[in-house]
């Protein structure tokens, strides 16, 4: 097949999109498709025996004062779609999907003259443009790893002030990927939660949509010979300041954790930690943890494959990459119940009821004085990442949507 994938952030370090994009499109074209991207800033690396069309944005959302005038062209911002761009994100509105998707169009617009794709995949941004794109006559399926309505919930929960809650409302553009998805030929997600939460939150049907599950790249992902479980240490992955990934949780459940376990952080240098400092301060445990800032996937395995247990205490997950990363490497995992952590983790691991500090603490503690079942679990984690979150697997379910959407 001829497929297009668009992507507005398509750098792998970017984000959980950058990551998706490479596997699948290199996956694709492993299995014989011709791939294009269409991607945004920052842009990826190169991938291989995939094609890649750049889409430029003046970044006017990370941008400030001077900063936002193009020294070359000074008045590139009064060019219509800079112009929207920059007026919503003075207004706290991240227009950037809807601007790339629009950019997008005319892009394929182009591309179609000399490709003619038999579907369009995108990746995430569910923008307005892709309605006119699929007036081109191409079908087109969108990649929802989780509504964005949940990110507005959990700003919304830790939100101290009203002009905060604003703020957040103003940022997530949830009424057009409301409007968008419900018009698209199917929507791709990642869990059956994901799929109940898309079918609540944007009314997209069940039936117009499928899961395929995330693979996980296990040439990176695996147990390192010669690495040793470190006795006592406990690792968590991810942004602290996220409100979704629970770590607040986590903080508190410590003081009723063994005083022997301590607990790494690894939190991709998160650029603030003002809720996180505080709640440490009054729970006086600095001394029991570590923070490592932004970690290289090399380092971030070795500390999976050095730890005894890994949290993943998350309220919300449209899938959860460091549970399946963890299981991968071999490390025993508990999880919470948020989302999607059950489907990832199994019978693999213990989960937990989210937000409950005090069950979190209890099978922390259960777990770490059973040394047998710490085993078992390591072994059944390995297995169950080889059977389940593969992306050779994910992009044949991938291409027989893509089958069906487009006649073949």
């Amino acid at each position: 097949m001829r497929i297009c994938i668009l992507c507005y952030r398509g750098n792998p370090y970017s984000g959980g999109q950058g990551v998706y994009l490479k596997y699948v499109a290199e996956e694709m074209v492993r299995q014989g498709h011709e791939v294009h991207a269409v991607v945004g800033p920052p842009y990826p690396s190169h991938m291989k025996g995939v094609t890649t069309h750049f889409i430029h944005n003046n970044e006017y959302f990370v941008k400030k004062g001077r900063g936002i005038i193009n020294p070359g062209s000074p008045f590139d911002i009064l060019q219509p779609l800079n112009a929207y761009e920059y007026l919503s994100t003075r207004l706290n509105a991240f227009s950037e999907i809807s601007a790339f998707s629009l950019r997008a169009f005319v892009l394929v617009r182009e591309l179609m003259k000399k490709t003619p794709f038999d579907v369009i995949l995108d990746n995430q941004c569910v923008g307005y443009g892709l309605l006119l794109i699929r007036h081109l006559g191409v079908p087109v399926v969108a990649t929802i790893h989780h509504p964005l309505s949940i990110d507005l919930e959990a700003v919304l929960e830790r939100a101290s002030s009203f002009r905060n809650r604003l703020k957040g409302v103003m940022f997530y553009p949830i009424l057009m990927q409301q409007i968008v998805s419900r018009r698209l030929d199917h929507v791709i997600t990642v869990s059956e939660d994901s799929r109940r939460t898309i079918n609540r939150d944007f009314g997209v049907p069940l039936e117009k949509q499928t899961v395929v599950y995330n693979g996980l790249d296990t040439s990176i992902f695996r147990p390192l010979r010669g690495v040793k479980r470190k006795k006592g240490k406990m690792v968590f992955v991810g942004n602290v300041e996220d409100g979704k990934k629970g770590f607040a949780y986590l903080l508190k459940a410590m003081p009723r954790v063994r005083k022997d376990l301590h607990l790494t952080v690894v939190d991709g240098a998160s650029p603030h930690h003002r809720i996180t400092n505080e709640l440490i301060r009054k729970l006086d445990l600095f001394d029991r943890l570590e923070f490592t800032g932004k970690a290289s996937n090399e380092e971030l395995v070795r500390h999976y494959c050095e730890a005894e247990l890994v949290i993943v205490p998350s309220v919300y997950e449209g899938f959860g990459f460091p549970a399946a990363e963890a299981m991968a490497c071999g490390a025993p995992v508990i999880a919470s119940d948020g989302g999607a952590l059950p489907e990832v983790v199994g019978d693999a691991g213990i989960v937990v009821p989210a937000r409950d500090e005090r069950a979190l603490a209890q099978a922390i503690n259960d777990l770490h004085q059973d040394g047998k079942k710490r085993k078992e679990f390591s072994a059944s984690g390995i297995d169950r990442v080889h059977r389940v979150f593969t992306w050779e697997g994910a992009v044949r379910r991938m291409i027989g949507v893509f089958e069906r959407v487009a006649g073949h």
